[in-house]
Protein backbone atom coordinates (compact mmCIF):
# COMPACT_ATOMS: atom_id res chain seq x y z
CA UNK A 1 0.00 0.00 0.00
CA UNK A 2 1.83 3.33 -1.40
CA UNK A 3 1.40 6.68 0.54
CA UNK A 4 -2.37 8.66 -0.47
CA UNK A 5 -1.62 11.50 -3.03
CA UNK A 6 -2.72 13.55 -0.86
CA UNK A 7 0.67 12.53 1.48
CA UNK A 8 2.57 12.62 -1.33
CA UNK A 9 1.59 16.06 -1.94
CA UNK A 10 2.41 17.38 1.84
CA UNK A 11 5.44 15.68 1.68
CA UNK A 12 6.50 17.36 -1.90
CA UNK A 13 5.50 20.89 -0.81
CA UNK A 14 7.66 20.67 1.93
CA UNK A 15 10.69 19.18 -0.12
CA UNK A 16 9.71 22.49 -2.52
CA UNK A 17 10.20 24.80 0.57
CA UNK A 18 12.98 23.74 1.48
CA UNK A 19 14.90 23.66 -1.49
CA UNK A 20 13.63 26.87 -1.94
CA UNK A 21 15.24 28.64 0.93
CA UNK A 22 18.40 26.51 0.99
CA UNK A 23 19.05 27.94 -2.64
CA UNK A 24 18.55 31.03 -1.60
CA UNK A 25 21.88 30.62 0.56
CA UNK A 26 23.73 28.36 -1.31
CA UNK A 27 26.99 30.18 -2.02
CA UNK A 28 27.74 30.16 -5.21
CA UNK A 29 31.41 31.79 -4.73
CA UNK A 30 33.48 32.49 -2.07
CA UNK A 31 33.83 36.81 -3.55
CA UNK A 32 31.53 37.84 -0.85
CA UNK A 33 32.41 35.47 1.70
CA UNK A 34 32.67 36.26 5.49
CA UNK A 35 36.10 36.92 6.85
CA UNK A 36 36.90 33.77 8.45
CA UNK A 37 41.05 34.05 9.45
CA UNK A 38 40.79 31.10 12.20
CA UNK A 39 39.04 28.97 10.00
CA UNK A 40 42.03 29.43 7.74
CA UNK A 41 44.41 28.90 9.63
CA UNK A 42 43.47 26.07 11.36
CA UNK A 43 42.97 24.37 7.89
CA UNK A 44 46.44 24.47 6.98
CA UNK A 45 47.37 21.93 9.38
CA UNK A 46 44.66 19.44 7.32
CA UNK A 47 45.76 20.99 3.34
CA UNK A 48 47.23 17.68 2.72
CA UNK A 49 44.46 15.55 3.26
CA UNK A 50 42.41 18.58 1.20
CA UNK A 51 44.76 18.55 -1.60
CA UNK A 52 43.42 17.57 -4.07
CA UNK A 53 39.72 17.52 -3.09
CA UNK A 54 39.33 21.25 -1.80
CA UNK A 55 40.68 23.69 -4.20
CA UNK A 56 38.76 26.56 -2.90
CA UNK A 57 39.54 26.80 0.84
CA UNK A 58 36.69 29.95 1.55
CA UNK A 59 34.42 28.26 -0.74
CA UNK A 60 34.66 24.78 1.28
CA UNK A 61 34.19 27.26 4.49
CA UNK A 62 31.04 28.68 3.23
CA UNK A 63 29.55 25.43 2.11
CA UNK A 64 30.21 23.86 5.52
CA UNK A 65 28.24 26.51 6.74
CA UNK A 66 25.52 26.12 4.58
CA UNK A 67 25.73 22.41 5.18
CA UNK A 68 25.27 23.31 8.57
CA UNK A 69 21.99 25.37 7.88
CA UNK A 70 20.63 22.52 5.78
CA UNK A 71 21.23 19.81 9.27
CA UNK A 72 19.06 22.51 11.63
CA UNK A 73 16.37 23.01 8.73
CA UNK A 74 15.96 18.74 8.28
CA UNK A 75 16.17 18.52 12.16
CA UNK A 76 14.34 21.15 13.35
CA UNK A 77 11.32 21.45 10.57
CA UNK A 78 11.25 18.98 7.76
CA UNK A 79 11.63 15.60 9.49
CA UNK A 80 8.99 16.99 12.14
CA UNK A 81 6.67 18.16 9.41
CA UNK A 82 7.09 14.99 7.51
CA UNK A 83 6.20 13.08 10.47
CA UNK A 84 3.18 15.21 11.33
CA UNK A 85 1.70 14.78 7.62
CA UNK A 86 2.40 10.67 7.63
CA UNK A 87 0.84 10.22 10.65
CA UNK A 88 -2.04 13.01 11.58
CA UNK A 89 -0.11 13.88 14.58
CA UNK A 90 1.22 16.97 15.97
CA UNK A 91 3.92 18.79 18.33
CA UNK A 92 2.29 18.66 21.69
CA UNK A 93 3.94 21.33 24.60
CA UNK A 94 2.59 20.22 28.00
CA UNK A 95 4.44 23.49 29.96
CA UNK A 96 3.39 26.09 32.38
CA UNK A 97 3.14 28.55 29.15
CA UNK A 98 1.06 26.09 26.73
CA UNK A 99 -1.65 23.69 27.92
CA UNK A 100 -0.19 23.67 31.21
CA UNK A 101 1.45 20.92 33.56
CA UNK A 102 0.61 17.17 33.65
CA UNK A 103 0.50 15.71 37.42
CA UNK A 104 2.37 12.99 38.62
CA UNK A 105 1.64 10.94 41.87
CA UNK A 106 4.15 11.11 44.29
CA UNK A 107 4.69 7.16 43.88
CA UNK A 108 5.36 7.64 40.31
CA UNK A 109 7.79 10.79 41.00
CA UNK A 110 10.13 8.11 43.65
CA UNK A 111 9.50 5.58 40.82
CA UNK A 112 11.13 7.63 38.44
CA UNK A 113 14.19 8.75 40.53
CA UNK A 114 15.20 4.81 41.56
CA UNK A 115 15.16 3.94 37.97
CA UNK A 116 17.53 6.85 37.10
CA UNK A 117 19.70 5.62 40.01
CA UNK A 118 19.58 2.48 39.47
CA UNK A 119 20.49 2.85 35.74
CA UNK A 120 23.17 5.36 36.79
CA UNK A 121 24.83 3.37 38.87
CA UNK A 122 24.86 0.16 36.94
CA UNK A 123 23.11 -1.55 39.61
CA UNK A 124 20.36 -1.96 36.78
CA UNK A 125 19.67 -2.09 32.81
CA UNK A 126 16.97 -0.76 31.13
CA UNK A 127 13.52 -3.01 31.19
CA UNK A 128 10.75 -1.42 29.64
CA UNK A 129 8.02 -3.92 30.96
CA UNK A 130 9.00 -3.37 34.82
CA UNK A 131 9.44 0.17 34.85
CA UNK A 132 6.07 1.03 33.23
CA UNK A 133 4.54 -1.73 35.75
CA UNK A 134 5.92 0.69 38.40
CA UNK A 135 4.58 4.07 36.30
CA UNK A 136 1.22 2.90 34.99
CA UNK A 137 -0.53 2.07 38.45
CA UNK A 138 -3.11 4.14 40.02
CA UNK A 139 -1.69 5.51 42.80
CA UNK A 140 -3.71 7.66 45.53
CA UNK A 141 -0.85 9.65 47.40
CA UNK A 142 0.06 13.06 46.91
CA UNK A 143 -0.25 14.57 43.52
CA UNK A 144 2.59 16.99 42.23
CA UNK A 145 3.46 18.62 39.18
CA UNK A 146 5.24 16.75 36.31
CA UNK A 147 8.48 18.50 34.90
CA UNK A 148 7.79 20.27 31.31
CA UNK A 149 7.85 18.00 28.09
CA UNK A 150 7.10 18.28 24.54
CA UNK A 151 6.77 15.16 21.69
CA UNK A 152 7.62 16.32 18.62
CA UNK A 153 4.97 14.25 17.00
CA UNK A 154 2.28 13.37 19.01
CA UNK A 155 -0.85 10.93 18.58
CA UNK A 156 -3.77 9.97 20.19
CA UNK A 157 -6.59 7.55 18.88
CA UNK A 158 -9.13 5.75 20.56
CA UNK A 159 -7.37 3.22 22.48
CA UNK A 160 -3.95 4.65 22.49
CA UNK A 161 -0.88 7.99 22.43
CA UNK A 162 1.92 7.79 21.15
CA UNK A 163 4.98 10.44 21.86
CA UNK A 164 7.75 11.00 19.47
CA UNK A 165 11.02 12.64 20.67
CA UNK A 166 12.66 13.41 17.14
CA UNK A 167 16.51 13.31 17.18
CA UNK A 168 19.72 13.68 16.10
CA UNK A 169 21.37 10.98 14.64
CA UNK A 170 24.80 11.90 16.56
CA UNK A 171 23.34 13.43 20.04
CA UNK A 172 25.17 14.96 22.27
CA UNK A 173 27.17 13.50 24.92
CA UNK A 174 25.36 12.78 28.23
CA UNK A 175 22.14 13.87 26.54
CA UNK A 176 20.90 10.24 27.40
CA UNK A 177 20.00 10.32 30.89
CA UNK A 178 17.94 13.72 30.82
CA UNK A 179 16.31 12.37 27.97
CA UNK A 180 15.06 9.14 29.65
CA UNK A 181 13.85 11.45 32.87
CA UNK A 182 11.71 13.20 30.52
CA UNK A 183 9.96 10.07 28.87
CA UNK A 184 9.29 8.44 32.18
CA UNK A 185 7.87 11.73 33.73
CA UNK A 186 6.52 12.25 30.32
CA UNK A 187 4.61 8.06 30.48
CA UNK A 188 3.71 8.54 34.16
CA UNK A 189 1.76 11.89 33.26
CA UNK A 190 0.66 10.90 30.33
CA UNK A 191 -0.95 7.69 31.75
CA UNK A 192 -2.78 9.72 34.55
CA UNK A 193 -3.94 12.26 32.01
CA UNK A 194 -5.61 9.49 29.34
CA UNK A 195 -7.40 7.25 31.76
CA UNK A 196 -7.51 3.65 30.00
CA UNK A 197 -5.21 4.37 26.85
CA UNK A 198 -1.95 2.75 26.63
CA UNK A 199 0.99 4.88 25.88
CA UNK A 200 3.69 4.63 24.11
CA UNK A 201 7.03 7.28 24.57
CA UNK A 202 9.68 6.77 21.69
CA UNK A 203 12.87 8.35 20.71
CA UNK A 204 12.94 8.54 17.06
CA UNK A 205 16.01 8.53 14.77
CA UNK A 206 15.43 9.29 10.42
CA UNK A 207 17.68 7.42 9.53
CA UNK A 208 20.99 4.92 10.41
CA UNK A 209 24.51 7.00 9.51
CA UNK A 210 26.10 4.02 10.55
CA UNK A 211 24.98 2.06 7.47
CA UNK A 212 27.28 1.46 4.64
CA UNK A 213 25.45 2.84 1.54
CA UNK A 214 28.11 0.64 -0.79
CA UNK A 215 26.47 -2.89 0.56
CA UNK A 216 23.35 -1.49 2.40
CA UNK A 217 20.08 0.13 1.53
CA UNK A 218 20.50 3.64 2.72
CA UNK A 219 16.50 3.11 4.32
CA UNK A 220 17.65 -0.01 6.51
CA UNK A 221 19.03 0.07 9.69
CA UNK A 222 21.26 -2.28 12.31
CA UNK A 223 20.02 -1.23 15.56
CA UNK A 224 22.37 -2.66 17.73
CA UNK A 225 25.12 -0.92 16.05
CA UNK A 226 23.50 2.17 15.79
CA UNK A 227 22.77 2.34 19.28
CA UNK A 228 25.69 1.27 20.65
CA UNK A 229 27.46 4.21 18.56
CA UNK A 230 25.79 6.67 20.67
CA UNK A 231 27.47 7.31 24.23
CA UNK A 232 24.89 5.71 27.51
CA UNK A 233 22.21 4.84 24.69
CA UNK A 234 22.08 1.67 25.84
CA UNK A 235 22.67 2.28 29.32
CA UNK A 236 19.75 3.95 29.72
CA UNK A 237 17.13 2.41 26.94
CA UNK A 238 16.15 -0.50 25.52
CA UNK A 239 16.26 -0.87 21.93
CA UNK A 240 12.22 -1.30 22.12
CA UNK A 241 12.65 2.59 23.40
CA UNK A 242 13.52 3.71 19.97
CA UNK A 243 12.58 3.72 16.45
CA UNK A 244 15.29 4.32 14.04
CA UNK A 245 15.15 4.63 10.14
CA UNK A 246 12.35 2.64 8.12
CA UNK A 247 10.86 1.39 11.59
CA UNK A 248 10.29 5.01 12.86
CA UNK A 249 8.75 6.56 8.83
CA UNK A 250 6.98 3.02 8.46
CA UNK A 251 5.24 3.35 12.13
CA UNK A 252 4.12 6.71 11.53
CA UNK A 253 2.19 6.31 8.35
CA UNK A 254 1.02 2.47 9.32
CA UNK A 255 2.64 0.96 6.49
CA UNK A 256 5.72 -0.55 4.87
CA UNK A 257 8.66 0.98 2.31
CA UNK A 258 7.99 4.45 3.93
CA UNK A 259 11.34 5.96 4.00
CA UNK A 260 11.76 4.58 0.65
CA UNK A 261 9.16 6.49 -0.93
CA UNK A 262 9.74 9.54 0.78
CA UNK A 263 13.24 9.34 -0.90
CA UNK A 264 11.80 8.66 -4.20
CA UNK A 265 9.84 12.11 -3.95
CA UNK A 266 13.19 13.66 -2.73
CA UNK A 267 14.57 12.65 -5.44
CA UNK A 268 12.18 13.55 -7.97
CA UNK A 269 12.20 17.12 -7.14
CA UNK A 270 15.61 17.48 -5.81
CA UNK A 271 17.60 18.10 -9.52
CA UNK A 272 19.71 20.52 -10.92
CA UNK A 273 16.67 21.80 -13.21
CA UNK A 274 14.62 22.78 -10.12
CA UNK A 275 14.78 26.09 -10.11
CA UNK A 276 13.45 26.40 -13.89
CA UNK A 277 10.81 24.19 -12.71
CA UNK A 278 9.96 26.00 -9.96
CA UNK A 279 9.53 29.58 -11.80
CA UNK A 280 7.64 27.36 -14.59
CA UNK A 281 5.05 27.25 -11.72
CA UNK A 282 5.48 30.59 -10.46
CA UNK A 283 4.33 32.07 -13.89
CA UNK A 284 0.66 32.78 -13.60
CA UNK A 285 0.80 32.63 -17.60
CA UNK A 286 1.61 29.32 -18.08
CA UNK A 287 -0.97 27.57 -16.24
CA UNK A 288 -3.17 25.84 -19.21
CA UNK A 289 -0.01 24.79 -20.83
CA UNK A 290 0.44 20.91 -21.53
CA UNK A 291 4.33 20.98 -19.66
CA UNK A 292 2.74 23.15 -16.44
CA UNK A 293 0.18 20.71 -16.03
CA UNK A 294 2.88 18.03 -16.65
CA UNK A 295 5.07 19.75 -13.73
CA UNK A 296 2.57 19.66 -11.48
CA UNK A 297 2.33 15.83 -11.66
CA UNK A 298 5.83 15.01 -11.65
CA UNK A 299 5.80 16.92 -8.17
CA UNK A 300 2.63 15.58 -7.20
CA UNK A 301 0.82 18.68 -6.68
CA UNK A 302 -2.87 17.56 -6.88
CA UNK A 303 -5.03 20.05 -5.83
CA UNK A 304 -3.49 22.63 -8.23
CA UNK A 305 -4.02 19.84 -11.47
CA UNK A 306 -8.13 19.59 -9.21
CA UNK A 307 -8.44 23.42 -10.16
CA UNK A 308 -6.55 23.77 -13.86
CA UNK A 309 -9.12 20.46 -14.85
CA UNK A 310 -12.07 22.31 -13.59
CA UNK A 311 -10.63 26.13 -14.62
CA UNK A 312 -13.31 26.62 -17.25
CA UNK A 313 -15.85 26.16 -14.49
CA UNK A 314 -14.33 28.42 -11.81
CA UNK A 315 -13.96 30.92 -14.47
CA UNK A 316 -17.44 30.82 -15.73
CA UNK A 317 -18.41 31.11 -11.58
CA UNK A 318 -16.06 33.93 -10.33
CA UNK A 319 -16.81 35.95 -13.56
CA UNK A 320 -16.11 39.82 -13.21
CA UNK A 321 -16.03 39.43 -9.13
CA UNK A 322 -13.00 41.54 -8.57
CA UNK A 323 -11.90 40.08 -5.14
CA UNK A 324 -12.22 36.49 -6.37
CA UNK A 325 -10.38 37.05 -9.48
CA UNK A 326 -7.42 38.46 -7.31
CA UNK A 327 -7.12 35.11 -5.62
CA UNK A 328 -7.24 33.36 -9.32
CA UNK A 329 -4.36 35.42 -10.23
CA UNK A 330 -1.98 34.51 -7.32
CA UNK A 331 0.70 32.50 -7.57
CA UNK A 332 0.63 28.93 -6.07
CA UNK A 333 4.03 29.51 -4.26
CA UNK A 334 5.24 32.60 -2.72
CA UNK A 335 9.17 33.46 -2.82
CA UNK A 336 9.60 31.48 -0.01
CA UNK A 337 8.37 28.22 -1.50
CA UNK A 338 5.47 28.29 1.09
CA UNK A 339 2.44 27.22 -0.83
CA UNK A 340 -0.96 29.00 -1.15
CA UNK A 341 -3.29 26.25 0.69
CA UNK A 342 -5.91 29.58 0.95
CA UNK A 343 -6.19 30.08 -2.92
CA UNK A 344 -6.85 26.54 -3.88
CA UNK A 345 -9.40 26.11 -0.65
CA UNK A 346 -11.36 29.76 -2.24
CA UNK A 347 -11.05 28.37 -5.73
CA UNK A 348 -11.83 24.97 -4.87
CA UNK A 349 -16.00 25.96 -4.23
CA UNK A 350 -16.44 26.65 -7.68
CA UNK A 351 -15.91 23.47 -8.78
Amino acid sequence: MALSNKQKEKISIEVIKTLVTRFESFPEDASNNRNAPFHEAFLKAFSDKLNGKVSDTPFFISLSSWLQGLNTTLGQTFFENIAHHLSNGEKREYTSKRLGNLQLRQNQRNHIAQILADLSNTTSIPNLNSENELLFTQYNDGIINAMDFSADVFIEDTTSVIAIELKSVKPNSGEMKGEKQKILEGKAALYNHFPGKQIHFYIGFPFDPTVNPTNELVTSHDKSRFLGSIINMNKYFEANESLVANELWDLLSGQQNTMEEILEIINAISTTSFLLKFQLLSDNTQRLIPCYRNQLLEWNLFSEIELIDNNNSIIQTIRTDRNLTRIYNKTIFDNKGNYNSERYTTLKEFI
